[in-house]
């Protein structure tokens, strides 16, 4: 029988555009955070960026070459858009040899262990920041202070996260009003002078990466929203029922990695739902345990550890919430 039919994994959704087509779209979007990162951080930013995204596509391409033998596939992007977002999760002072060990627990435990792309579980630029996270807490924990722009006083962002001063202050027995004037305002937080991740500083940044993904149709808002509304209505709930031990949801929103995640990494193809139904409750499952980890848990972020976490629910959402089959008669009313 000379005709065969493979069957690959999740997601099987007929499109277009290649994955190539798709990759550079992910990397037009992650352009503007790019650009703030080095105005915030200097040569910083550019070192950790080339070096992430060199290392992502260099273990990608001797993986593929020659442990699994196969034509390597570092054309269709992929491996830098793994670079990119590995890169913007880290601090820009990282010590370059820790954040090349990063990228080849992303390339090569999250991602070509499984089969390469289209087969991995789990999103590999956060597998990566968690493994680093978990391994090197100091160093992954240690904020550079921002250069660019100065509108608040240095003392309000050195040598920590805003959520990681609230977190710290209530420890030490401080009120949320006590702790605001140690961190810069919402507006300033807005535009990204705050101490964080690369990638994670400037929400502005992040909502033009995001708007033209929805533009281009890459991304569908479904992730997004129901990741950034579930935050905003428990946290405003946590907020309006005890003002003095919670923040407003606003400087929630604005602070830590929820933004990137909403926009670049929840909404990964492989590791997301399928169906519009199954993304909204992906989202939502993101935006709560993302609520429970930075109040009640270990670490003053959860994004990371809500996406991973719900990534290994994607299956049973898919499972248990299919679209409707091709051809089915739908009936109305």
């Amino acid at each position: 029988m000379s005709n065969i039919l493979n069957v690959s994994p999740s997601p099987h959704q007929h499109s277009d555009d290649s994955t190539r087509k798709l990759m550079l779209g992910v990397i037009i979007a992650l352009a503007p955070s790019l650009a703030a990162s080095i105005y915030f951080f200097g040569t910083g930013a550019i070192i950790i960026t080339l070096t992430s995204v060199i290392s992502c596509v260099a273990f990608e391409y001797l993986i593929q070459k020659f442990l699994m033998k196969q034509k390597p596939s570092i054309s269709d992007g992929s491996a830098i858009v793994t670079g990119l977002l590995l890169a913007f999760n880290v601090p820009s002072g990282l010590p370059v040899y820790i954040l090349i060990l990063g990228a080849l627990f992303a390339i090569g435990i999250a991602k070509m262990s499984f089969g390469g792309l289209g087969n991995n579980p789990f999103n590999p630029a956060i597998v990566g920041r968690i493994f680093l996270l978990i391994s090197f807490p100091v160093q992954m924990t240690t904020w550079p202070k921002p250069t660019g722009f100065h509108p608040v006083t240095a003392d309000a962002v050195t040598g920590a996260t805003p959520l990681g001063i609230i977190n710290e202050g209530l420890r030490n027995g401080e009120t949320i009003s006590q702790l605001m004037d140690k961190v810069p305002s919402n507006l300033h937080m807005f535009f990204g002078y705050m101490g964080g991740s690369m990638g994670e500083i400037s929400a502005l940044a992040i909502i033009i990466g995001g708007i033209y993904l929805l533009w281009k149709r890459i991304i569908s808002w479904h992730i997004p929203v129901s990741i950034l509304v579930s935050m905003f209505i428990f946290t405003g709930i946590l907020w309006l029922i005890r003002p003095e031990q919670f923040t407003d949801p606003v400087f929630q929103l604005l602070t830590g990695g929820v933004l990137l995640g909403a926009v670049f990494m929840a909404t990964d193809y492989v590791t997301s739902p399928m169906s519009h139904k199954g993304m909204i409750i992906y989202g939502i499952g993101i935006g709560v345990m993302t609520v429970l980890i930075r109040n009640w848990g270990a670490f003053p972020e959860g994004v990371s550890f809500a996406i991973l976490t719900m990534n290994a629910f994607t299956p049973l959402i898919n499972m248990f919430i299919k679209p409707s089959r091709f051809g089915k008669e739908v009936k109305n009313g």
